[in-house]
């Protein structure tokens, strides 16, 4: 297919800009269909705002940061409490950190 460039208000500032034909050709790649909405400045001072950098639940997605949840365990091998990140399945062994460093 044979893009050409375009030329999209941002919705934020109604600068104008520019969505090229090489960043259609690799949205029509990812499959996105809605073309962008916002320039560059607009888009890098909302994500910056959100706290959305990257995706994981520990440090980005949208909005604030979620605390990572601990759950209290035993040590399968030296028998001492201790915290994981994780819900222990019960059918498997769950150590402290100097169990499993060994």
């Amino acid at each position: 297919m044979l893009y050409t460039d375009q030329i999209i208000a941002c919705v934020d500032c109604g600068t104008e800009f520019t969505f090229s034909a090489r960043e259609q050709e690799f949205f029509a790649q990812k499959g996105f269909t809605s073309l962008p909405k916002r320039c560059k400045p607009c888009r890098g001072a909302r994500k910056d705002q959100s706290g959305s950098r990257g995706s994981s639940e520990y440090g980005g997605g949208y909005g604030a940061p979620r605390e990572r949840e601990m759950h209290s365990v035993t040590c399968a091998q030296c028998g001492v409490e201790t915290q994981v990140p994780f819900k222990p399945r019960g059918d498997r062994p769950v150590y402290c950190r100097s169990c499993f460093q060994k």
